[in-house]
């Protein structure tokens, strides 16, 4: 997947910033990395199938297509990762195996979460997984055509960002889809409709941090 179009965004509200790596290179607070992982209790629901074929396997319809899914083995992406530096207000918080970072987001009187996992190849394909983003809100699936074109990209440091803002129900979810080095990096920051909005601005800055060894 190559995505490479120009998204502007506005200045932080946070400027204070501290340093952080990805776990084989963070202090021992941060979540550790995997180079693979078999633990599918923190798999998404409705994630694509991960692994050997991924890159053209199609997400399964339906309840039992969903049970599938979720009981596939997901091996975490291996090889360097990248780096980032996150707003100081960002609590760096333990994450579960399949996670290479992991923050506790607080605004408006509430907390949303930020994940940042990789996985290895396309993960099901670009289509599959921002459904599956639809889907963790409560919005239905759209066609590929459609799903993609409500998106927004841009690029920085050499890398390609595909953006979406996704909100229902009175949850929003913000995210970021990085390929990189053969694997799909997704950085998603989801929670409280108020809490996400206020911190959009805040997310995409952080995303501009985001770099290569």
């Amino acid at each position: 997947m190559v995505v490479s179009l120009v998204i502007l965004f506005t200045g932080c509200k946070d400027r204070a910033i501290s340093s952080y790596r990805a776990p084989k290179d963070a202090p021992v607070a941060a979540p550790p990395a995997a180079a693979a992982s078999t633990d599918t209790n923190n798999l998404p629901p409705g994630h694509p199938p991960i692994g050997a074929g991924a890159q053209s396997a199609a997400p399964a319809a339906g309840a039992d297509g969903m049970a599938a899914m979720a009981a596939t083995a997901v091996p975490t992406a291996s090889g360097s990762d990248l780096r980032w530096t996150a707003p100081a207000a960002w609590a760096v918080k333990t994450g579960s195996s399949m996670r290479k970072g992991s923050f506790a987001v607080k605004g408006d009187g509430g907390e949303a979460d930020l994940g940042i996992t990789a996985f290895p190849g396309a993960t099901g394909g670009l289509e599959a997984n921002l459904n599956r983003w639809r889907g963790q809100v409560g919005l239905p699936a759209l066609p590929p055509a459609e799903v993609v074109a409500a998106t927004e990209k841009f690029e920085s440091n050499g890398l390609q960002f595909l953006v979406v803002d996704y909100a229902a129900n009175g949850t929003r979810l913000v995210g970021a889809i990085v390929p990189y080095n053969g694997n799909s990096w997704f950085f998603k920051l989801m929670g409280p409709d108020a809490v996400v909005a206020g911190q959009k601005t805040v997310f995409l800055e952080f995303l501009h941090t985001v770099k290569t060894p």
